[in-house]
């Protein structure tokens, strides 16, 4: 295994019009991406069978979770649980890390 250190707002850039998304890691407990919003960029309503947590490391975002809308800036998280519906909104540019974890759901 590589050891490094990770400065996660350098560790991906923004692109025009675009969503884009870096692993750190993924393993049968979960994974870590990294993703940059580029302004009026969105993921839609969507479910997953895992809790997650979402971090936001720069920027602000617009989390929507069981359509209750929630502002994040930076240094910011929210757990979002398995199986409530949630999308996510970039009104401006953002970057957040995205931690899923396989296991028991949030109670």
């Amino acid at each position: 295994m590589n050891i490094e250190k990770i400065r996660l707002q350098d560790h991906v850039d923004y692109s025009s019009d675009s969503i884009v998304s870096k692993k750190i890691l993924e393993n049968n407990a979960g994974g870590i991406t990294l993703f940059a919003f580029d302004q009026n960029q969105r993921l839609s309503e969507h479910t997953s069978p895992y809790n997650a947590i979402v971090q936001v490391i720069e920027g602000v975002a617009e989390i929507i979770i069981d359509n209750k809308t929630h502002i994040l800036s930076a240094g910011e998280l929210i757990i979002m649980p398995a199986n409530i519906p949630h999308a996510v909104n970039a009104h401006q540019q953002f970057k957040m890390l995205l931690t899923l974890i396989k296991g028991e759901n949030v109670k």
